[in-house]
C-alpha cells in the first residue's frame, strides 16, 4: 500500500481479532513510531508493549485506578474496565517522557508522541492490520502511570490497540468545511 493511501484510506475499526501483529510487523509499527517528527532530536517517547497476560494485569490497574478515583464504583464498571485490555491482542502505551530543554517547549514533546502514535496506527493499517487509539481517564490517572513505570510528568498519549479486523470500520469521507480556510492576510 503506497502512503496516501494508507494515510487517506484507514479508519479504526468496531472491532479487533484475536491476532497480534507478528514480530516483523510489529517492528515495522515501532519503527514507524520512532520516525516521527521530533524538534531537536529528543525523542521524548517511551512506547509500552503489552500482550498476553499483560494486558491481563493492566487492566486490574485500570479497575484499581478507577476503584480509587471513585470508591463506590459498582462492581459491574469495575469488571468493564478489566476487559478493556481484552479489546486488542496487543496494545502499545504511547507516551511522551517530556524533557526538560530550554529550546523545546514540553507542548513540542507532547505533540512529537502523538505523531508517533498516529504513524504507528499508520503503519499497522498500511500491513493490513486494524489499530484504535484510546485515552480516557486511565491516561491522566498518577496511579496508573506509576504501574507502568511513568515519572508523574510523563504523559500518556494513548492507547494503541492493535490486531486484526474482525468488524471494519466504515469509512467516511471527511468533509474539510469549517477545517479548511484560505489564508489571505492578517485578520482586521
Amino acid at each position: 500500500m503506497d502512503a496516501l493511501s494508507a494515510l487517506i484510506g484507514r479508519v479504526s475499526p468496531v472491532r479487533l481479532g484475536d491476532i497480534p501483529p507478528d514480530e516483523a510487523a510489529l517492528r515495522q509499527i515501532l519503527d514507524a513510531g520512532l520516525r516521527a517528527a521530533d524538534h531537536g532530536r529528543l525523542r521524548p517517547w517511551k512506547f509500552l508493549v503489552m500482550r498476553g497476560e499483560a494486558r491481563l494485569r493492566f487492566g486490574e490497574v485500570l479497575a484499581e485506578a478507577l476503584r480509587k478515583r471513585d470508591p463506590v464504583v459498582a462492581e459491574s464498571v469495575l469488571k468493564a474496565e478489566r476487559q478493556k485490555p481484552r479489546r486488542a491482542p496487543l496494545l502499545v502505551v504511547v507516551a511522551a517522557a517530556t524533557k526538560e530543554n530550554t529550546k523545546i517547549p514540553v507542548i513540542e514533546q507532547v505533540l512529537s508522541a502523538g505523531a508517533a502514535a498516529q504513524n504507528m496506527l499508520v503503519a499497522a493499517h498500511a500491513l493490513g492490520l486494524g489499530g484504535f487509539w484510546r485515552t480516557g481517564a486511565p491516561a491522566y490517572d498518577a496511579n496508573v502511570k506509576q504501574a507502568l513505570g511513568l515519572k508523574p510528568a510523563d504523559e500518556i498519549v494513548g492507547i494503541l490497540y492493535l490486531g486484526n479486523v474482525a468488524a471494519p470500520g466504515l469509512p467516511k469521507k471527511p468533509d474539510p468545511s469549517g477545517v479548511v480556510e484560505e489564508w489571505t492576510g492578517p485578520a482586521t
